[in-house]
């Protein structure tokens, strides 16, 4: 099951866990060592400008700093993981998870937005979500997700009350007719 990422992860209705009813993740990283994601619909009552405070970073005059910080999982809590349109070279510890979006883990990122240098479009989570090799391939198997190719405009536009069911649009599902019954065998 190769090719998962830049995919957004649709949590089931009949998901009962916690951590993730409701969601939907944005898979960064997926290969045979497992998968990383990102909740991107589980806002925070933090603002980058009070990101920046908590680390002294200042960010007055950054024009994102009216931007919502999100809970993106139940996995390093206390780390940054950022998304963001552009090169992961630019930065730090960065992944490119596609032509023109990476995830970024390092400070410098946060630095250049504190200083309103860096990339124009970022989401800011706090936490990711892991799974382990194989253990989303079951997960998909027992019908606790759907995915759906990712679109930038959902990602970092859309609101996020809406981004679980603009997601499930994109495929022409309406989640509250979905049953937990799997269609294999």
């Amino acid at each position: 099951m190769q090719g998962l990422q830049d995919h957004f992860l649709l949590a089931m209705p009949h998901l009962d866990d916690e951590q993730f009813a409701g969601t939907v993740s944005y898979l960064c990283d997926h290969d045979d060592k497992g998968t990383l994601g990102l909740i991107i619909n589980q806002p925070l009552a933090l603002t980058l400008k009070g990101l920046f405070d908590q680390l002294e970073l200042g960010g007055e005059g950054s024009r994102h700093a009216d931007l919502t910080v999100f809970y993106g999982g139940p996995v390093h809590k206390d780390r940054g993981f950022i998304l963001h349109r552009g090169q992961a070279a630019d930065w730090d510890s960065s992944l490119q998870v596609t032509p023109d979006i990476a995830l970024t883990t390092s400070m410098d990122i946060l630095h250049a937005l504190a200083e309103d240098r860096g990339p124009d479009e970022v989401l800011v989570c706090l936490g990711c979500a892991g799974w382990e090799s194989n253990q989303l391939a079951q997960e998909l198997k027992d019908n606790t997700w759907l995915t759906v190719e990712a679109t930038p405009d959902i990602l970092f536009h859309a609101p996020p009350a809406e981004r679980l069911e603009l997601a499930a649009r994109s495929l022409g599902v309406d989640l509250s007719l979905l049953s937990r019954e799997a269609g294999h065998g």
